[in-house]
Order: C-alpha cells, then structure tokens, then sequence
C-alpha cells in the first residue's frame, strides 16, 4: 500500500484546518499524565498536524450522528465537536471517562458510554423515533489487539443500513488487507467481508512517531464507505460468511479440499472455477457464486 491519497485543499479547508489545529493543540496540552496502558492496546495520537489531517479527511458536519470509538484523551475528539457541537464516544477506560466529560463539560450534546466497542449496541444511538434518523458515522483510532473481530462487528451494521461511512486508524497491515485484491498475499477473509459491504478507500499512512507510546509499526487510516447497491449480491449471508471462513481456514490448500465439506470439486468446476486454485485467488464475486450454490442445494453440500 503507497502513501495513500491525501485530502485536497482549499482556501475554506485551510481555514478550517486552522481552526481545528488549534483545538487540536488545546486538548493536547490539557491531557498530559495518563499512561497508556497496554491492555486496552492504548496510543494516543499527540502529532497535531496528523490529528488535523484525520479531522479534515473526516469532514464531520453540525447535525451528523457522529460516534468515536476509543476517544483516549480526546484529540480527535475535540476538533470534531468544535466542527459539528455534538458526539457520542464508546471508552473502555473508566480512568479517562472523567477526564473527558469534564475536558468538554461546555458541549452539553457529547456523550460518553463506558465500554467494550466489540459488545457495545450501536443501534442505540440511532434516534428510532425520528421520521428520517440520520445515519451512523463511525470513527476511531481502534486498538490494535481488537481490530479484526471490532471491523467486523461494526460491519453487521452495514447490513442493517444504520452507517453512513467509517474512518478508522488501524494497523497499516490490517487496512493492507481490508483494501486487497485477488492474487495477494493480503487477500483473506477481512477483505472480502469488508469489500461486499462497503468501499474501502486507503487514504494516508501515520508513522510511529505520532503517537505516545510509539507503536512498533506503521498505522493508516481507511474510510469504509456502504455500497448503496451491492456490487455482488448473496442469496444468504450467513451462508457467505461460512463459505468464506471455511475457505481460508486453510488458506494453502485447494478449494476441492478445503470446501469438501460444503461442495463438491465438481460443483464448483460447473460454476466455471477452478477446484485446484488456492483461496485467495478467487474473486468476492466468485465467492458469493459457490454461496449461492450451496444455499441453493442444502442437501447436496450437507452429503458431503
């Protein structure tokens, strides 16, 4: 992955940038004395010219349903309510709960739920009673020993039709896999349960060095954007998913060896693929094919 695209900007966006630069700056000074504790796989960010370049990329905008997972000690978080005025944030630390309610006691619309992001019900803050409830955006500089199992709780969301769009700073290595393509050793499960859902966009890498405690590897940030119609659509979803798992539950061998137990090499060569290929070489459309089959022929794949 190349040093992604960065936003453009213009005059109103270096105007703006400014803005949230310094309100950047003003929760960097104020949080100095917490240490990051490596259970919760705590980083704070602490660059604020990174900080400014994650807000911008983010664009949030007065009235959005905006949710930060893992706020820490609130960088990206006060850039993001000085543009919009409110937010709600999802924080597993109970020692840094207090700090930021009363870092931003003066924005009556933030919130702060205490808990684990991979239980939290998101649904939750989706106003049910409104005509047209706005949609979920969802951003986070999520912890690095959670990342996989939290993108893909996030992502049953997707399927509710409840977000709008994601920005997550991960692991350059996870957001390798979220974007890849067939034919790559990054390839995997990830990738292909986040592509059916969403876009994913890559947009810049963040060194080591813009977070206290430096981390031992490169981050990035990836926008995850729901496709509004689904480029390959599935018969039954829960039957894609065991597809896929079962696929690269032994990523080395062959697809007539590691589907035998839900397809026959056969079937699969009558869908115009090759049983002999290993799974990362197959396609998202191609998956969502050998799905349906299998949705569509219970018995047969339960025989085998």
């Amino acid at each position: 992955m190349s040093d992604f695209n960065a936003p453009r900007s213009t005059g109103n966006t270096r105007k703006k940038a400014g803005r949230q630069k310094s309100a950047a700056q003003k929760v960097l000074t104020a949080n100095q004395g917490h240490k990051a504790r490596k259970r919760f796989g705590q980083n704070f960010l602490h660059d604020a010219n990174i900080i400014n370049k994650i807000v911008l990329a983010i664009n949030p905008k007065e009235g959005q349903n905006l949710v930060e997972i893992g706020p820490g000690m609130g960088a990206i978080t006060g850039p993001v309510l000085e543009a919009t005025g409110a937010l709600n944030v999802v924080e597993i630390d109970r020692d840094l709960i207090p700090r930021l309610r009363t870092q931003f006691f003066n924005y009556p619309n933030f919130k702060v739920y205490e808990g684990d992001a991979l239980q939290y019900d998101f649904t939750q803050l989706i106003d049910k009673e409104a005509e047209n409830p706005a949609p979920l955006r969802i951003i986070g500089n999520l912890p690095y020993n959670i990342s996989t199992p939290l993108i893909f709780h996030l992502l049953s969301y997707t399927e509710q039709h409840l977000v709008h769009d994601m920005h997550f700073m991960l692991q350059k290595e996870v957001v390798d896999r979220l974007a890849a393509g067939p034919g790559t050793s990054d390839y995997g499960r990830l990738g292909i349960m986040a592509q059916y859902w969403c876009r994913v966009e890559p947009l810049f890498i963040v060194g080591p060095g813009a977070f206290n405690p430096p981390p031992k590897v490169d981050s990035a940030i990836v926008r995850l954007v729901p496709h509004k119609t689904l480029p390959f659509p599935t018969k039954d979803v829960t039957t894609f998913q065991n597809v896929v798992r079962q696929a690269f539950s032994m990523r080395r061998k062959t697809l007539r060896n590691t589907l035998k137990v839900m397809i026959t090499a056969e079937n699969i060569e009558s869908l115009d693929i090759d049983s002999g290929l290993r799974p990362e070489r197959l396609s998202l459309e191609q998956y969502v094919k050998i799905a349906d089959f299998v949705t569509d022929n219970p018995l047969i794949s339960e025989g085998q």
